[in-house]
């Protein structure tokens, strides 16, 4: 990969669809940090999914052995204010995966949920980087449950994406750096 500019960035989202480099970019950035990295990895293991395993174990065996790593399938506000230091910097991979494991949430429960990690990212000291899943350039799914992940992830890196500093966007093995060509959508 090209040279990974410093992060002195406080948010950083980098987003892209699937098996695009998102998450090799944004490791790139923390270990760029120079900062304490905590690798926040929101994936709820299921020992009956072995591709699910390998996948898991991939992003493992890429991490350096002195991150910090927690697994934080639901409780992410907590987990970024818990580790909000000026000197640490913390990746959350990822945002889609996190999603899914609320999905079940009704719509108030969801919005205070959504309301609540944009609040902790706006207060959280030091570095954040958030990689997300993009999922819809598709076509629209045919069932409720595929349009209700798509349409909340939709409006969750919206809102995330206009409170960062450094927006990515990961596709076809490059990187574009969405924050210097383009300008945020208010809300």
């Amino acid at each position: 990969m090209n040279s990974t500019p410093a992060t002195s960035d406080k948010l950083i989202l980098v987003t892209g669809p699937a098996r695009s480099g998102k998450s090799e970019w944004a490791e790139s950035l923390a270990i760029n940090s120079g900062k304490k990295v905590v690798y926040i990895a929101t994936s709820q293991i299921n020992s009956s999914d072995l591709d699910w395993q390998a996948r898991i174990e991939s992003h493992k065996n890429r991490r350096p052995s002195d991150w910090i790593t927690l697994e934080i399938p639901v409780q992410l506000s907590e987990a970024l204010i818990n580790y909000s230091y000026e000197d640490y910097c913390i990746l959350v991979d990822s945002l889609g995966t996190w999603l899914a494991n609320i999905l079940a949430q009704d719509e108030q429960a969801w919005h205070e949920t959504l309301d609540s990690v944009i609040q902790s990212l706006l207060n959280v000291k030091g570095d954040v980087i958030l990689v997300a899943e993009e999922t819809g350039w598709g076509v629209v799914p045919s069932f409720p449950i595929g349009r209700l992940f798509r349409d909340r992830l939709g409006s969750l890196i919206r809102r995330v994406g206009v409170i960062s500093d450094s927006v990515y966007l990961v596709i076809g093995g490059y990187v574009l750096p969405l924050s210097d060509l383009g300008r945020p959508l208010k809300l």
